[in-house]
């Protein structure tokens, strides 16, 4: 049997091309990693720290159906949309609001301090309350609650 029918074959036993089939970057198990107070808190209140301790080590998991998660992670039904934000944009508009009380703040300075680059971020819309922002493939971060957590990809 030649090489091109046993491909032939192969391709339609669903044995190859599974590469093309495969499941989205962004689905899988991710672990919250550390936290740190928003850039956009007022920096003589502090953020309570019951909820950071709570989630720490915490595994959020992205499904294609559901995430699951401790609270308020989980979300029975979501909607997903990858889509690019500029910096001004990233958690849910902070930075933009920041720069528009003043002036002088930059909005890709900050995404820059919580390690993202470039002038376009790679975003998930899950259509629940979070959104997750991408500085690489295994690296993501979340607001919540005036902090920024990163989760990374296990």
């Amino acid at each position: 049997m030649k090489f091109a029918n046993i491909a032939g074959i192969a391709v339609s036993l669903g044995i190859i091309g599974s590469a093309a089939a495969a499941d989205p970057f962004y689905l899988g198990s991710w672990t919250l990693t550390s936290a740190v107070v928003a850039p956009w808190v007022d920096p003589h209140r502090k953020p309570d720290d019951a909820e950071r301790v709570r989630l720490m080590g915490k595994t959020v998991v992205l499904k294609p159906r559901e995430i699951s998660g401790p609270n308020p992670f989980a979300c029975a039904k979501p909607q997903y949309k990858v889509t690019d934000y500029g910096p001004d944009m990233l958690f849910q508009g902070a930075f933009d609001e920041m720069r528009r009380a003043d002036k002088k703040v930059d909005p890709k300075a900050l995404a820059a301090s919580l390690g993202f680059s470039g002038s376009r971020i790679r975003t998930l819309e899950t259509g629940c309350e979070i959104d997750v922002h991408f500085v690489d493939d295994t690296t993501a971060e979340i607001g919540l609650n005036d902090r920024v957590y990163t989760l990374k990809k296990r």
